[in-house]
């Protein structure tokens, strides 16, 4: 059951997150709420802007090195964004790191096959096993 904070409902891998995280999606959640209602759109809305800021690690979310788009699908914008959708990394930050930082998270994931991986693949790779 997720918990309610900052006047939302928060997924149970931003509970275990820091604050900051926390405040980000709430905000924006609020924000996109206002402006398209609730539902998916909003809830999109909400996980592109903590994606800027944070990567999914685990079950929680973490800050990143470096602000900005976490894969394709998150740097686009606008009409193509929500006309084209692409394939996510589901909150891992595949622009953010190199291939070898990714493949180091999949050998400590134990994900089969990754040698073979280029880095968007590890990228998807590593966030089915983080669900």
């Amino acid at each position: 059951m997720a918990k309610k904070k900052y006047g939302v409902d928060l997924p149970g891998t931003l509970e275990r997150s820091p604050e900051k995280a926390q405040r980000t999606y709430a905000e924006t959640l609020k924000s996109a709420e206002k402006t398209y209602g609730s539902g998916e759109r909003a809830a999109r809305t909400a996980y592109a802007s903590l994606k800027h800021g944070f990567e999914k690690v685990g079950d929680h979310w973490e800050p990143k090195e470096h602000k900005g788009p976490s894969d394709a699908q998150a740097a686009r914008s606008g009409r193509e964004a929500r006309e084209g959708r692409r394939e996510t990394a589901g909150g891992v930050d595949a622009l953010g790191h190199t291939r070898q930082e990714l493949y180091e998270r999949a050998k400590a994931l134990d994900i089969a096959g990754r040698s073979t991986m280029n880095k968007e693949e590890l990228a998807r790779a590593i966030a089915r096993k983080q669900r």
